[in-house]
């Protein structure tokens, strides 16, 4: 299942980190819909009922706009049939937050939904999975090894997942970046975190007695791959790469049941134990992020690299990132209302000892 994300990116990072490919093969760089860059808060916590960016086609909103044409949108997580009568979308009974892909054609939550091509990719830093123990439950952090493409490395001073035995290569993120991007930063290739890029469906729903339509989504989830069955035995359905991405939003050329069978268990996730601070919502910081060792009750004697590690941690962000809401409170998120700006912090400890500038 997934019932916890992080998304730490900036509205114009995220642009950037979610270039798609149309139909022609073209890369191309989504815009925000109308309003909703405001409406997207970089989260390390984020749970069901919060609100989190998705990419869907462009036609969903426009109905002159190509159907591979792809836009960024902010929608409630918990998905609200059009179909509710109440009006109150917190009376709603069941749960919607997650979709089981074997489900989807008996459902009528998520029948009506795929019929109509309203399709959607959810993007998130990672997310979140807890393990059943005797006694209690180990929170992980999952999310894409990042590969070569994803910024310069120093293979000598990387921090490594060797808790979850697995090599992961950390990216060195931009050091700074700016609110407005020039056209040379919005075009260039996006080096810094691979964000995750999972399947999803989304509906409209209008209250009743008239009012704003509502935007929500529901994560699909498949069987546990292999490498994640001792942790869960659900997973998100995850699009890997540009293609399976454009396949799964271009409903004008690929068909529902063409669409679905995209919706496989992958074995292509890497993942570190966290500190079970990540069980409270609430919390909001760079420590849900962080890794743990789960064979040491005490703190892990310190390293080189990880001194450095939680130099990034606790550091305050580069003078050109605007802090984010970090715990939640009412008094600092109206503090932030007027920008967002990056959290930073996943890209501060997951990359290399070696703090780099950025380069295009």
């Amino acid at each position: 299942m997934c019932g916890r994300t992080a998304c730490t990116l900036a509205p114009d990072e995220l642009r950037r980190a979610c270039t798609y490919r149309d139909r022609r093969g073209r890369r191309r760089l989504p815009r925000w819909r109308d309003g909703d860059a405001d409406k997207y808060r970089p989260t390390y916590n984020s749970s069901p009922q919060s609100t989190s960016p998705v990419l869907l086609s462009h036609r969903h909103f426009d109905q002159n706009a190509p159907v591979d044409e792809c836009v960024l949108a902010s929608m409630r997580w918990g998905l609200i049939p059009s179909w509710f009568k109440e009006d109150d979308p917190s009376k709603m009974r069941f749960s919607t937050s997650n979709c089981r892909s074997e489900n989807i054609l008996e459902k009528k939550s998520y029948k009506e939904p795929l019929a109509n091509g309203q399709r959607c990719v959810i993007l998130a830093d990672g997310f979140y999975e807890w393990k059943k123990q005797e006694k209690n439950k180990q929170p992980f952090f999952l999310y894409f090894p990042q590969g070569p493409s994803q910024g310069e490395r120093d293979a000598h001073d990387q921090p490594k997942a060797s808790v979850c035995n697995k090599k992961s290569k950390r990216v060195c993120p931009p050091e700074g970046t700016s609110s407005d991007l020039t056209e040379e930063e919005e075009m260039s290739e996006w080096t810094g975190w691979k964000l995750l890029t999972m399947a999803g469906l989304f509906d409209c729903w209008k209250p009743p007695c008239g009012g704003e339509p509502l935007y929500t989504y529901t994560v699909i989830t498949v069987n546990a791959c292999p490498d994640l069955q001792s942790i869960h035995d659900r997973m998100p359905a995850i699009l890997d790469g540009d293609e399976e991405v454009r396949k799964w939003l271009d409903y004008g050329e690929v068909k529902s049941l063409d669409a679905l069978k995209l919706l496989q268990s992958k074995n292509i996730l890497t993942f570190h134990p966290v500190s079970s601070l990540v069980n409270n919502s609430r919390n909001n910081s760079p420590k849900c992020i962080q890794p743990v060792d789960l064979n040491s009750k005490k703190e892990p004697k310190a390293t080189a690299s990880s001194k450095m590690m939680m130099g990034w941690l606790t550091n305050s962000p580069p003078a050109k990132r605007k802090k984010s809401n970090m715990w939640g409170s009412k008094e600092d998120e109206s503090k932030a209302e007027t920008k967002r700006k990056s959290t930073g912090g996943l890209q501060q400890w997951l990359q290399g000892a070696n703090k780099k500038p950025r380069t295009n």
